[in-house]
């Protein structure tokens, strides 16, 4: 019954969103169950199964955060410890930032690191290449002064591993973790997702029609600058395993300890739908009552979710292969088992009436290094849109995940400064905006990110 009662949600979400191929898995019990749906590629199409390739996007974070843990277990890495010690030649925009930064505030986001550094195809792509060019990356608060999410911490974090083991990342994450685990579909690089079966990428059009996704993943030609952070690709079988390995006791490869110290509050999160708070690494989420750890991840075409929770020795993982839709399928495939396997309702926020001169507060342009945020009112409702920096897109040679269109948002009770989306394919999303000592706002948060304001509405 609970393999039936899974696929035929499965199913008719997919249908019902559009997915043309996606991949269930659930942990109960020590019993394993999985669904799956549709086709690898509609043009060449394969049955998904439990086996299937997905690029993982930022759920890869998992897997080089606990490498990290386990060279601090080791003694070959202190968390404390001020990046420089590892990565001497690191510089930033800012000397104070660059010489304060900690390994911890790589892994917990708290480094003031903007999300990360657009490629440009051009020069050195590797993990070193990437610390090269990090003066270039704006820095949006002082070391340890709030969490905002960044793709370029985590690389830096990688280039920590490279330095202290010698390997190039790689190589040291097979010997770290991946072999020890037995994760043997998980894997860096086209070379070696090509000899699997994998799900190609799909994006929606304006014209409502599905096109190939490329490149895949972040699977880019000589790139590697972004495995840390978001390079791998696994499959539904491989990260079950993963969250054994992560309800176990460390089987060898760190003590108990150092495993569930991952699990421990490092800073809180604000009104965000990511989690309550930042463990190392992973998301912090209150299950009424239960605490459940997590991360997902979205790529080109292609979303990720993986959601453990240790008290009940539980773990869902959901892959879809389509944007944006595949975010609010995997959404409804957590929220789909845990109410039906552990009896965890989510409770819907419900946002107050439009109100037009608190919308008028906010309204404007947002913008981190690689997107514009833009909020706007018309007298009866306030929306947000966020998309990737039009000059980024005409200077790029590679195709681009479609922006998202302008959605429905409105605020939550409370202060006035936190909002939900209510509409579109980030529906469900919470945030906050930020304000200066004048109360001005200056800033608004989504999906963990800080976006600047750079201009109101004129």
């Amino acid at each position: 019954m609970l393999q039936d009662r899974l696929t035929e949600f499965v199913k008719t979400q997919a249908m019902e969103l559009g997915v043309p191929g996606a991949a269930v898995g659930v942990l109960l019990d020590g019993q394993e169950i999985y669904a799956s749906h549709g086709v690898t590629s509609l043009s060449n199409p394969l049955p998904v199964d439990e086996k299937t390739l997905f690029p993982l996007a930022s759920v890869s974070k998992t897997f080089t955060a606990t490498a990290l843990m386990r060279l601090v277990a080791e003694g070959k890495v202190d968390l404390d410890a001020p990046v420089r010690r590892y990565v001497p030649e690191l510089k930033l925009a800012d000397e104070q930032a660059a010489a304060q930064i900690t390994v911890l505030n790589l892994l917990n986001h708290t480094a003031g690191l903007d999300w990360n550094l657009i490629d440009d195809g051009e020069g050195d792509r590797s993990l070193a290449g990437l610390v090269a060019k990090l003066p270039q990356l704006p820095l949006i608060a002082p070391p340890g002064a709030r969490a905002s999410y960044s793709q370029a911490g985590y690389n830096l974090a990688g280039r920590i591993i490279e330095k202290v083991t010698g390997l190039p990342f790689e190589q040291a994450m097979a010997s770290l973790v991946l072999e020890p685990v037995g994760l043997a579909d998980t894997v860096y690089g086209l070379s070696e997702v090509m000899v699997r079966k994998f799900a190609v990428g799909y994006n929606r059009g304006d014209d409502g029609e599905l096109h190939p996704a490329r490149p895949w993943g972040a699977f880019k030609e000589g790139a590697r600058g972004d495995n840390p952070g978001g390079g791998l690709a696994s499959s539904v079988i491989d990260l079950l395993c993963w969250a054994r390995f992560q309800l176990g006791d460390g089987e060898g490869l760190l003590p108990t300890a150092e495993l569930y110290r991952m699990r421990d509050r490092t800073i809180e999160l604000r009104a965000s739908t990511l989690g309550d708070g930042f463990g190392i690494c992973w998301f912090l989420h209150d299950l009424d009552g239960l605490r459940g750890i997590g991360h997902g991840g979205s790529g080109n075409g292609q979303f990720s979710e993986l959601l453990i929770v240790p008290e009940r020795d539980f773990a869902v993982v959901s892959l879809a292969n389509v944007g944006p839709d595949g975010y609010p399928f995997n959404q409804s495939v957590v929220r789909w088992a845990l109410e039906n396997y552990l009896g965890v309702v989510e409770k819907t926020a419900e946002p107050v009436p439009y109100d037009e001169g608190q919308a008028q507060q906010v309204v404007g342009r947002y913008e981190i290094d690689a997107m514009n945020l833009d909020i706007a009112a018309d007298g009866t409702r306030l929306t947000l849109a966020v998309g990737i920096k039009p000059e980024i897109r005409q200077a790029s040679d590679e195709e681009m995940p479609p922006d998202h269109p302008a959605a429905d948002i409105g605020f939550l009770p409370g202060d006035g400064d936190e909002y939900i989306v209510t509409k579109g394919g980030l529906k469900g999303q919470r945030g906050y905006f930020s304000r200066d000592v004048n109360s001005a706002v200056t800033g608004v948060d989504l999906a963990g990110r800080l976006f600047t304001r750079v201009a109101e509405a004129s």
